[in-house]
């Protein structure tokens, strides 16, 4: 089983230039359709016609920071982790009318500070946000590698 995730409130304001009020939840499982919905909007490429493979994936992540306002869920980062040497981002997703307002940066933040500094943060980008990624610090490479799934 991995290791489980202490559940902890952070409440944060946005930008000046945004009103709402922004919650930054760990350890939270969304309700799957919540989720569903956020990557649709989003754009995320999911399998958000599989809710049980969506619950699944949640089910078995390390590591998810969920942004929210008030009930709404605006953002999630779901992480896959050894905790000590490399980390997964497997999915970040921010709401589009919340995109630009800091919610992305704030919830990799939050994921960098809590894998702590012994592990890096690794992901792999929609080609629909390759230049966002390095705009909040990640570093370009040409040395990965992958074998895509068959479903």
């Amino acid at each position: 089983m991995r290791q489980a995730v202490r559940l902890r409130y952070v409440t944060e304001k946005m930008s000046k230039t945004m009103s709402p009020q922004i919650s930054y939840k760990f350890g939270i499982v969304p309700i799957t359709e919540q989720v569903i919905e956020l990557y649709n909007d989003a754009g995320l490429p999911r399998p958000t016609h599989d809710p049980q493979r969506i619950m699944t994936m949640f089910e078995n992540s390390d590591l998810i920071v969920t942004a929210w306002h008030r009930s709404k869920l605006v953002g999630v980062s779901r992480t896959i982790t050894d905790w000590v040497w490399c980390s997964y981002l497997a999915d970040l997703a921010v709401s589009p009318d919340y995109k630009r307002s800091g919610v992305g940066k704030r919830l990799i933040e939050l994921t960098r500070e809590r894998i702590g500094e012994q592990s890096m943060l690794l992901l792999l980008s929609v080609p629909t946000a390759t230049d966002y990624y390095p705009r909040v610090g990640f570093t370009k490479e040409d040395r990965a590698f992958s074998i895509d799934r068959k479903k």
